[in-house]
C-alpha cells in the first residue's frame, strides 16, 4: 500500500487508515469476531493506522485493539487515541476534560488497555473550552518527553486554534471529517492546516455509511446513534439519498462502487489526507480498499461536482447542540 507522511514533523502512515469506532457499539451492536477479523484484514493489506478513542464502548475499543494486535510486530502498526470526551455509565455525553492531570490520567489507563508502551498520535477528542489549548498540549508535551508519546494530533478544531497549538509543539495532524458531503474544512482550516504542514486524517468519508450506496432509508436499530443524526432522518434523508443515486451514475461509468468512488474522491484532494475507513465487517473493507484502484480523471472529478456539489446535503451532521461545541465550525 501506499505510504503517505503524516505532516511535515509525523510518520509515515499507509495511504488508508482505519477507523474503528464503530467495532464498539456507536453504530448499534458489533459482531467481536468479525471486528478483530476486520483488523487482521486490514494489517494484512498494508494499513498501519489504527484510530481509536478511549470513550468508544468506554474503552472496549481499545481492549479490542489490544487483543487483535497481539503478536503483531510492534513497528507494523500506529495506533492513534482520542481522550477527553466524558460519558456516564448510561453511555450519554457529559462534556470534555482535557486539564493537564486528566490528560496523562486518561493515557495511563489507554496505556494499560492496550497494552502498549507508548501511543504513536495521542490527541484531544474536542476543544476544551474550560482549558487553554497551550495547556493541553503541554501535558501532551510532557509525555512525548517521557515516552509514552511519539506525536500529538489535533481533532475538529478551527484555523486559530490550530495555529496557536502548532506555536507550543509540532502538531502531526487534524483527525476531521471531510466527505464529498462536509466540505466546509476547504475554506479556512484546509489551507491553515496545510500552511503549518498538518496532515488531514480524514474521518466520515462515507458519511457514516450515508454515501456508501448501501444505506437505506430507516436502517439504523436500536443503539445506533445515526437513528438521531439530522442528515439521517425525514426529509434529509431522502435528499442525501438522491445525491447518492446521482453518483451511482458516476460510479457506474467508472466500473466502481458508490463507495470507492466517494473515497477515492477524498484520497484525490491531496497527498497530505488520509482517509480513515470505518469498515466493521471484512467485506466492507474489501469493498472500501478498492477505492486505491481508482484513480479519478479531471473529468470524473467534474461529474462527481456535478453529482455531489459543494453544499447540497440535507441536515448538519451532527445535532445542534454538538454542532455549538464544535471549535471546527469557527472556521
Amino acid at each position: 500500500m501506499e505510504l503517505r507522511s503524516l505532516g511535515n514533523r509525523g510518520p509515515q502512515v499507509s495511504a488508508f487508515g482505519l477507523g474503528c469506532m464503530g467495532m464498539s457499539g456507536l453504530y448499534g451492536p458489533a459482531d467481536r469476531p468479525e471486528s478483530i477479523a476486520t483488523i487482521h484484514a486490514a494489517l494484512d493489506a498494508g494499513i498501519t493506522l489504527l484510530d481509536t478513542g478511549d470513550f468508544y464502548g468506554m474503552g472496549h475499543n481499545e481492549l479490542l485493539i489490544a487483543e487483535a494486535v497481539r503478536g503483531v510486530p510492534r513497528e507494523r502498526f500506529q495506533v492513534s487515541v482520542k481522550f477527553g470526551a466524558q460519558r456516564d455509565p448510561a453511555g450519554n455525553w457529559v462534556g470534555y476534560d482535557a486539564r493537564p492531570a486528566a490528560v496523562k490520567t486518561a493515557l495511563a489507563y489507554s496505556l494499560q488497555r492496550l497494552h502498549l508502551d507508548y501511543i504513536d498520535i495521542y490527541r484531544p477528542a474536542r476543544l476544551d473550552p474550560a482549558v487553554p489549548i497551550e495547556d493541553t498540549l503541554g501535558a501532551i508535551a510532557d509525555m512525548v518527553k517521557a515516552g509514552y508519546v511519539r506525536h500529538i494530533g489535533l481533532s475538529e478544531v478551527g484555523s486559530a486554534t490550530l495555529r496557536r497549538a502548532a506555536a507550543v509543539h509540532p502538531i502531526c495532524d487534524l483527525q476531521i471529517e471531510y466527505s464529498l458531503i462536509s466540505r466546509d474544512i476547504e475554506a479556512s482550516i484546509l489551507p491553515t492546516a496545510r500552511a503549518l504542514g498538518i496532515a488531514i486524517t480524514a474521518y466520515g468519508v462515507l458519511s457514516r455509511g450515508l454515501i456508501s450506496g448501501h444505506w437505506t432509508k430507516g436502517a439504523a436499530g436500536a443503539g445506533d446513534f445515526r437513528s438521531r443524526s439530522p442528515r439521517f432522518v425525514g426529509e434529509n434523508v431522502d435528499r442525501n439519498l438522491e445525491l447518492v443515486d446521482a453518483l451511482r451514475a458516476v460510479a457506474q461509468a467508472r466500473g466502481a462502487s458508490v463507495a470507492q468512488i466517494a473515497i477515492a474522491w477524498v484520497a484525490a484532494q491531496g497527498s497530505d489526507i488520509i482517509p480513515l475507513l470505518g469498515a466493521r465487517r471484512c467485506d466492507h473493507l474489501a469493498e472500501a480498499l478498492g477505492a486505491g484502484a481508482v484513480r479519478l480523471r479531471s473529468e470524473d472529478l467534474a461529474a462527481i461536482e456535478r453529482a455531489v456539489p459543494k453544499g447540497a446535503a440535507a441536515g448538519e451532521r451532527y445535532a445542534p447542540a454538538q454542532m455549538a461545541s464544535l471549535d471546527s465550525e469557527r472556521g
